[in-house]
Parts: C-alpha cells; structure tokens; sequence
C-alpha cells in the first residue's frame, strides 16, 4: 500500500486513459508534425524524382489531406515545387543547401573518418588518407583493421615522400605536368621517413602505368612483408584532391587476390571522398585541418 505501482501510469503517476498506453518521455517531447514532414521530404529519392500527391501520400504513409498541407508548406517555404501543367512535386536546390552547409563545416578527416571505417570493414585492411605537402604525402586520416600493427608506424600527422611511396605515386601520377615536375625538383621534408632512391625512368614509369590502370599496387618501398594499393581522389577535372591506400601483409594474400579485394572497395571510397570534398570546397592542407 505504501509503494507506488508504475504500472499503466506515466511519468507523473498518472494512469494511462483506458485503451492507450502511456508514451516514453523522448516520444511525448517530439513534434509530430516535423515528423510527417520529414516523411514527405524523404519519400523523394533518385528512383521517385518527381512523384503526384497520391503517390507522396502513398510512400509517406500520410493521409491526402496531411499530405496536400505539408506539400504546399514546403512549397511555400521553397524546400519542394510544383512542376508547371503537371500534377507533379520535387524536391528544390534548397533541400541540398542543408546537407551543403553541414558537409561544409566539417574538415578532411571529419568527412574522411566515415569513408575509411567503412572502407576497412569491408576489406578488413588498414587504410589512410593522404594529401600533398611539398614533395611529401600528410597523412590526415588513418583507420587500423582491428589491433593490427604493421612493420612501419604511420599515424596521423605523419609525412612520407611523395615519389617513393605508393600513395604519393597514386597522387603524382595525376598532376599535370608543370607541377610534377616542381613538385619533384623540391627536396623530401619528412623527418619520418627518409627518402628512398628511385630513378627517373623508373618513377616516370610508374606513374604511367598509374594513369594508364587508375590505380597504383606495390609492395611498400619502407617496409618488408607489407602491400599497399593506393587510388586517388579527383576532382572533375581529373586532378588530384588527395589519395587513399590500403595496407597489408604480403603473407596473407597474393598480389592478384589482394587487388581483387580491395581495389573495387578503394575506388569506391575515392569516388566517395570526391564527392564529399567537392561539396565541401576542396582541400584543406595542413594550416586549416
């Protein structure tokens, strides 16, 4: 008798009307009405651009009349329109200014962090993100597989020369002439790791081959028993954002089944960071990270 029941009641004791059962707290502090509107913003996709009120309502799981309210708000405020002598709504440019002011804020390993943890769960390597500082590779973010450690420490904030890794070769080979080749007339600056001698021809070679597959996969010029395959990033022009390798040990695969594992993955990574740099206004080098 001395106790109270929370049994049927809500958060302030009361007892819950016959036939309703009492919300939780994060459900009663929400508005509904935002909800269905969300609803109706994302029942638009790249398969349904434009789609008729019945069909919102139909993908939505709204009723007519909510759904001929929310349309015309969010027309109203400019977020969907009307197609001109059709029965037909879209989503406006101004949804897309939302997601451009978010992307906008963050910086590169923000909008890299994402696409590298899901890069190693897929081929449960290690990958970094790499961008160009002088004649040397930053490396600005990093995602370990698992508590693998590899021959050769590399951490973020760590520099590595450009012409003799595979991630810089990944990058350089995609730089228009004139900068290669200042970019290589400058001396390596990095105090991880030294320089290793790699002759003209066999570097000009290698970035051929690199511009010629897409792609560059070697095994790692600073370390034994290790494989990387590095891809870059490029604008739309084709020129080099930045690159992503992936690590591993040469033990536990050959080069054929290591490429064909981790290559369609890396690609679709680089395209991913792409995307999202464009959006975000290009690249930030190390005085903005």
């Amino acid at each position: 008798m001395g106790g109270t029941s929370t049994i049927g009641s809500n958060a302030v004791g009361q007892t819950a009307p016959p036939g309703r059962s009492a919300a939780a707290p994060e459900q009663r502090n929400l508005v509904n009405s935002l909800i269905k509107g969300l609803r109706v913003l994302e029942a638009f996709s790249a398969e349904r651009p434009e789609m008729t009120l019945s069909e919102v309502a139909q993908v939505a799981r709204l009723d007519p009349g909510t759904t001929y309210r929310l349309l015309n708000t969010l027309t109203v405020h400019g977020y969907i329109e009307r197609i001109a002598d059709k029965k037909l709504f879209r989503l406006t440019m101004k949804v897309l200014d939302l997601g451009f002011r978010a992307i906008g804020r963050h910086s590169i390993p923000e909008l890299a962090r994402p696409v590298l943890h899901s890069l190693v769960s897929e081929v449960h390597e290690a990958a970094s993100l790499g961008t160009l500082e002088g004649s040397d590779i930053l490396y600005v973010e990093r995602v370990r597989a698992g508590h693998d450690r590899l021959g050769v420490e590399i951490r973020v904030g760590s520099t590595i020369p450009a012409h003799c890794s595979a991630i810089g070769q990944a990058l350089l080979a995609f730089l228009p002439k004139s900068q290669l080749a200042q970019v290589l007339s400058q001396p390596s600056r990095s105090a991880d790791m030294p320089p290793v001698p790699v002759g003209s021809q066999e570097l000009a070679d290698a970035l051929e081959t690199i511009r010629r597959d897409g792609y560059c996969l070697r095994d790692s010029y600073f370390a034994n028993g290790l494989r990387v395959l590095a891809v870059p990033v490029l604008d739309d022009d084709r020129r080099p954002l930045a690159a992503i390798s992936i690590t591993g040990l040469v033990m536990r695969t050959s080069v054929e089944e290591f490429r064909d594992r981790a290559l369609g993955p890396a690609l679709a990574a680089a395209r991913d960071m792409s995307q999202a740099l464009k959006v975000r206004g290009g690249v930030s080098y190390p005085n903005q990270l």
